[in-house]
């Protein structure tokens, strides 16, 4: 590793999906020294929280003067994106997106890798004791959950994009196969539902979570 480069570990989690959102990165520097940084979103979805580290995570390492960085994140979609294998649509995300590749042209050069959710444990500690303190401050101070018809409200907009996406996604599918075409596969065609959902904020858990 050179004297510019660092590793940082990303991880964001919302409770609910969208619901209480905390994100977090743990970054080593070159010489060994190693940064915890960690804080609550308020209300927003796994995917946002994952990205917000990612931008913290970068802005950071810039302030640091580091030219160089391997980034690992328990994120799937969030790797692929960045990497460009999947589209960005959710406008949140994009936005998110953006900003994130904007920090990137200022190193040398910035590396993802995918990694299983236990090769990134301190982040999501990190993350669960940052919800956990949130949960204790909100019950302490009687708040209240948003109302019902609000909720219900933004589940029905939620399923509806969902839905046409995902409908989108099967036809441009069916039209291939019907004209003969060996491409998408079955199982693109599954990564692609899976991104659909996951990136909409509707999955309970990440993808290879156990």
């Amino acid at each position: 590793m050179s004297a510019t480069t660092g590793t940082v570990h990303i991880d964001g989690a919302a409770r609910g999906n969208p619901g209480p959102a905390a994100w977090a990165f743990v970054l080593a520097r070159p010489d060994g020294r190693v940064e915890e940084k960690a804080e609550t979103l308020g209300t927003a979805t796994n995917n946002v929280a994952e990205y917000t580290a990612l931008v913290e995570a970068l802005d950071y390492a810039q302030q640091l003067g580091l030219r160089r960085l391997d980034v690992f994140s328990d994120s799937e979609l969030l790797v692929k994106q960045i990497n460009g294998e999947y589209r960005v649509k959710n406008p949140d995300l994009k936005q998110l997106y953006d900003e994130a590749r904007d920090l990137m042209r200022n190193f040398d050069g910035v590396k993802f890798t995918h990694v299983r959710r236990e090769f990134n444990r301190r982040a999501d500690e990190l993350c669960n004791e940052r919800l956990d303190g949130q949960a204790k401050a909100s019950k302490a101070a009687g708040k209240t959950a948003a109302p019902a018809k609000s909720r219900q409200s933004a589940g029905v907009n939620l399923r509806e994009r969902v839905d046409e996406d995902a409908v989108t996604s099967l036809r441009t599918a069916a039209q291939a196969w019907r004209a003969g075409a060996s491409l998408p596969t079955p199982e693109q065609v599954w990564d692609q539902l899976w991104s659909i959902l996951e990136e909409a904020g509707v999955l309970k858990s990440k993808r290879g979570a156990r």
